[in-house]
């Protein structure tokens, strides 16, 4: 089933198809069965017909999202049904939607359901779940990524058009790139985080699963907004200098920054990538990406790891063995920091900060793999602070650099694993960022998600 938003939205102002009778043909082709644990709690035919019959009497033109059906992380509230942040003993049941959840709904979307993620939003890799390990939606002895990974591997298989996860190291672009998506995460604050169960709250991002580039910047559009709910929320600032699609420079690190953790196929998809965008009038500026190394680091050396703390110290402290034994360790970990160590850390940002400002005088957007490599679930369970150290690699910077980004496949390994790039530029680009990304699917795109349906626009 063809869940590309201008298909549907085709079919609808054809006449050719109700909502009504797509949430029927989606809830029996997504079935009774979750081997890859993609939910913790699908809605139900009915719960689902009230969505679609509240749009019987609405315009089509008027609704950007008419009928357009979407999943969402577990961390993020959806009225009446209860949010978990993948702790049963955690959950609440809210009586309004996320500001974000409501906005698209507003604008004609339907939820499904609520998806599995890592506990508390802990986590790059998909398993640290009481709900089950997310599987791949290509190889499910592989890893789905994570923290939001129901919320990825939903839309790769046709489950949902687009889903909602969010970000704060990388959690809505490292599944992306493991499940062949398209994943955006926004400016910080350009959509709003209220209603959302904080990881941390400062550097908190809502991010977007979507089958294409056009497909996630139709829904950012719905869903962005300054909210006076949220604190962090910021409306989206004028341009002050705007990328050249047709002409533009790109930086990559230099060969000895790059990290591809023995993976021997990734490094060459990369120096594709690199090709492609070239192809489409890009020029290549190596540049110094330590900065941005050091800065990656202070998320979890540093204290900002004390946030997530913050955020369920209540909770925490009362019932510790529920907390997943690998999320109980890190988030145990940040009581051992001390005012003095918040606020040197802040001062080494700031001059991280500075540093990595020059870049942007010479290059549009800056151009890394999304990740260097891709796990099995054993070699997680394995070794998993290793492992999800390493898939941070690329990504850990990016709230803390106050950054947008746009994960974007571009190839696949032998085996049929995804691989993909991220572009990224500082805050209120992901409009342009979005639209270089489109122009590298409609290069290279051959299908969309795991689905297999041919890539079209």
């Amino acid at each position: 089933m063809n869940l590309q938003i201008s298909h549907l939205r085709s079919l609808y102002l054809k006449g050719k198809l109700t909502p009504s009778d797509l949430v029927k043909q989606l809830h029996v082709a997504i079935g009774n069965e979750d081997s890859r644990h993609i939910w913790i709690r699908r809605l139900s035919l009915n719960e689902l017909m009230v969505y679609a019959n509240n749009l019987a009497e609405k315009s089509i033109a008027d609704l950007p999202l008419y009928g357009i059906p979407f999943a969402i992380k577990d961390n993020i509230d959806l009225a009446g049904i209860a949010t978990t942040a993948g702790c049963p003993e955690y959950a609440y049941t809210p009586t309004k939607s996320a500001t974000v959840v409501q906005k698209l709904i507003d604008a004609g979307a339907i939820p499904i359901g609520k998806t599995n993620l890592d506990q508390f939003a802990t986590g790059l890799v998909g398993t640290r779940s009481p709900y089950g390990a997310c599987q791949n939606s290509f190889k499910p002895e592989y890893i789905s990524g994570g923290s939001s990974a129901g919320s990825a591997v939903s839309v790769a298989l046709g489950m949902a058009s687009f889903s909602l996860g969010t970000d704060t190291a990388g959690s809505g672009r490292v599944p992306a790139s493991f499940n062949n998506l398209l994943g955006h995460k926004p400016s910080c604050g350009l959509l709003s985080t209220h209603g959302v169960v904080p990881a941390c709250r400062s550097l908190d991002c809502l991010s977007i699963f979507a089958l294409t580039a056009a497909d996630a910047a139709t829904v950012l559009t719905s869903a962005q907004g300054l909210d006076e709910a949220d604190a962090y929320s910021r409306s989206a600032m004028p341009e002050v200098k705007t990328i050249d699609h047709q002409k533009f420079s790109f930086g990559v690190p230099k060969q000895n920054q790059l990290a591809f953790f023995e993976n021997k196929e990734t490094p060459v998809l990369f120096a594709q990538a690199i090709k492609q965008l070239e192809s489409l009038g890009g020029t290549a500026v190596e540049i110094d990406f330590e900065p941005f190394l050091q800065t990656a680091r202070l998320l979890y050396e540093g204290p900002w790891v004390a946030e997530r703390y913050a955020a369920i110290r209540d909770f925490f402290d009362a019932q510790p063995e529920a907390i997943f034994p690998v999320t109980r360790q890190i988030i145990g970990g940040a009581t051992k920091f001390s005012a003095t160590d918040t606020y040197l850390a802040q001062y080494k940002l700031k001059a991280l900060q500075r540093v990595a400002q020059k870049v942007w005088h010479s290059i549009d957007v800056l151009v890394t793999p999304t990740v260097g490599t891709i796990y099995t679930i054993e070699e997680v369970n394995a070794d998993p602070i290793k492992c999800n150290s390493n898939l941070g690699y690329y990504t850990n910077f990016m709230n803390l650099l106050d950054l947008s980004a746009t994960a974007v496949p571009t190839g696949f390994q032998q085996d049929g694993l995804p691989f993909g790039i991220t572009l990224c530029a500082p805050a209120f680009k992901d409009m342009q960022l979005l639209a270089l990304a489109d122009r590298i699917q409609t290069l290279s795109a051959t299908t969309l998600g795991a689905t297999g349906l041919p890539f079209s626009q």
